[in-house]
């Protein structure tokens, strides 16, 4: 399998209901690394995963709508704690919208699968792997 990754970074702010969250229950800030991986068996006719500027560009703009927002006053995530493995999952499902529509060109289509991870600090990350 191969794969190619690209890295970002999104600032959001957000709260959790429950117990469980300790502390996080209270509106707190976040910076997530957000690494994108793109998985092929085999690699396209120009012998590339996917054009990696493209892959760049277009999880640029999925964090985009997600930057410096209040998560809890975001109505596609009204009642949902956005927990990191929540988020990862949120990214990586819009990415591959994106691949289905051929925002990643062409040669996108021959993707296997998308994996996200949100790099919470040196010490703790979440990541959501998906099938294409």
């Amino acid at each position: 399998m191969f794969s190619i990754t690209v890295r970002d970074h999104v600032m959001i702010a957000h709260s959790f209901t429950g117990e469980v969250f300790g502390p996080a229950q209270r509106l707190h800030g976040a910076t997530y690394v957000v690494d994108a991986t793109f998985r092929r068996p085999a690699l396209d006719a120009d012998n590339i995963v996917v054009d990696i500027g493209l892959a760049t560009q277009k999880v640029g703009e999925v964090l985009a709508a997600l930057n410096y927002r209040n998560l809890d006053e975001e109505p596609d995530f009204a009642g949902v704690n956005t927990s990191t493995e929540y988020l990862a999952r949120v990214i990586a499902d819009r990415l591959a919208d994106a691949v289905h529509a051929g925002a990643l060109g062409e040669g996108a289509r021959g993707l296997a699968g998308i994996a996200v991870t949100l790099k919470e600090s040196h010490v703790a990350w979440a990541t959501y792997e998906r099938d294409l």
